[in-house]
């Protein structure tokens, strides 16, 4: 049998991670035959209701489910951990500025940075899913210097699932059928959902939908606004789809890359072929061995209507940089 992997969850009492942990449980990431304990993270006062959740787990009889650890302190749950899904993050309330949002979940980030510096597994992959996700992805990698920016990752997953569908719907395919989609920039409202290299049953997209307006217009808006669409429909944010995301997102630095495909996440842009800042996390398409790695697709055609929208994502990127400047010092 394998050695146990240990994979943390933090917000583990929120609704994406009680989506997201009986998958994992299940082996829905690592596999079948890999036995795994999960390392629960939540604040002090939602350890109690944790402890329920654990119990749900042993009632599962999950059989690859060897160990479940709950804590509210980041260094102690982060121990050993080899994978690490950072869901945690406080939504941004009524009245709240972008910028105080920011720096609260920044803080977050900062302590959690340090905290997977200090105690996890030295190869460990850090997937951030609490929003916003670049730039706590920034904040925690670097605050968690004696581990490698690569080992860092923003979800824009979830976002790159909703332009396949879009694709696939006004197409009249399956889903399946949808590949080559990027989402670059930040998992905000100005991300850019690239259908200008996507590919419908193996041809370009633009050839299958040949409206233009519409792909130029109502196909960007609607994945840009989805998450608000959801919430305004659910009076919830999306759950399950986006815990279904965070695990396709791991999985793909896991697993090969199919020939020729490639996924969006957002990484280091240290090196990026595209003109983007190095110092911040942007989302790429990207491909991987499947050993917990990633390269950056390079060579694609960035066309002036790509171009122009790449440069809105930038900027807000830098410019939320620029609002947590304070917490990108080490002390």
């Amino acid at each position: 049998m394998n050695s146990i992997k240990r994979i943390a969850v933090t917000g583990a009492g929120g609704q994406i991670a009680y989506s997201l942990i009986f998958r994992l449980a299940h082996g829905d990431l690592l596999g079948p035959n890999q036995p795994i304990a999960l390392h629960l993270l939540e604040l002090p006062e939602g350890v109690g209701a944790l402890k329920g959740l654990a119990m749900e787990l042993d009632d599962c009889t999950f059989p690859l489910l060897k160990e479940v650890k709950v804590g509210s302190d980041p260094e102690e749950v982060f121990g050993g951990v080899d994978y690490a899904l950072l869901v945690g993050a406080k939504p941004r309330g009524p009245g709240m500025e972008r910028q105080d949002l920011l720096a609260d979940n920044g803080r977050i980030f900062v302590g959690q940075g340090r905290a997977l510096n200090r105690a996890a597994s030295r190869d460990v992959k850090v997937l951030i899913v609490g929003n916003p996700c670049n730039t706590n992805c920034l904040i925690a990698m670097h605050h968690a210097p004696d581990l490698k920016p690569e080992q860092f990752f923003a979800m824009t997953r979830l976002d790159q699932n909703r332009a396949v569908y879009q694709l696939a719907r006004k197409s009249g395919s399956d889903s399946q059928h949808v590949s080559h989609v990027t989402i670059w920039g930040n998992h905000s409202a100005t991300q850019v959902p690239d259908f200008e290299h996507a590919l419908i049953r193996g041809k370009p997209a633009t050839e299958v939908i040949t409206d233009r307006k519409w792909l130029e217009g109502e196909f960007i808006t609607t994945v840009q606004k989805r998450g608000a669409e959801v919430i305004a429909a659910r009076g919830k944010s999306s759950a399950a789809s986006a815990a279904n995301a965070a695990i396709e997102a791991m999985r793909s630095v896991l697993v090969p890359t199919h020939q020729g495909d490639w996924f969006s996440m957002g990484v280091s842009a240290k090196g990026n072929p595209y003109g983007i800042d190095e110092n911040l996390v942007f989302s790429f398409p990207c491909r991987s061995k499947g050993k917990g790695d990633f390269e950056i697709v390079s060579g694609l055609k960035i066309t002036p209507f790509l171009k122009e929208k790449l440069q809105i994502t930038q900027k807000e990127l830098l410019d939320e940089r620029d609002m947590v400047a304070h917490l990108l010092k080490r002390t």
